[in-house]
């Protein structure tokens, strides 16, 4: 596992997540990264399933996720476990990998999208036991302006 304090610039838009904890990646244009505290135990099938969806993924974790959140404007409300980086957006939270590639074809005019807190059935927090509840993936802007982007 490789510790960043700052994730490398990205110049060119690709398919790959930068997460802190995890860069998710793809051969394609989207680059990015994902965040998130050592800790946390969900974040790994959250992984998982974006890894299935093509996104290829290296691991950075941090303790520091929360400074990140607030430096990319990530709304309080919208909080999650871990924060990704992706083709100049941000992904909050256990966001579907379909909803990150809709985001990636579409460009809206937004900061990022998000799955706040971890609603069971998202991905990532699925369980065998536990009925899924509905969640919605919002898109928020950089003055922190929230809608819905994905209902599930």
């Amino acid at each position: 596992m490789q510790l960043r304090s700052d994730p490398p610039r990205v110049r060119h838009q690709s398919r790959r997540i930068r997460c802190r904890s995890t860069v998710l990646g793809r051969r394609t244009p989207a680059q990015g990264s994902r965040h998130k505290d050592p800790s946390c135990g969900c974040c790994g099938a959250w992984v998982t399933h974006v890894k299935e969806a093509g996104f290829p993924v290296e691991a950075i974790e941090s303790t520091q996720v929360n400074r990140l959140k607030t430096k990319l404007g990530v709304p309080r409300a919208l909080a999650a476990c871990h924060t990704a980086e992706v083709g100049g957006y941000v992904v909050e939270g256990h966001v579907p990998a379909a909803d990150i590639h809709r985001m990636l074809k579409e460009k809206p005019a937004i900061a990022g999208i998000a799955v706040g807190g971890m609603p069971v059935g998202s991905p990532g927090m699925e369980s065998p036991y536990v009925k899924a509840e509905p969640f919605n993936v919002m898109s928020f802007d950089k003055s922190g302006a929230t809608r819905v982007f994905a209902k599930h």
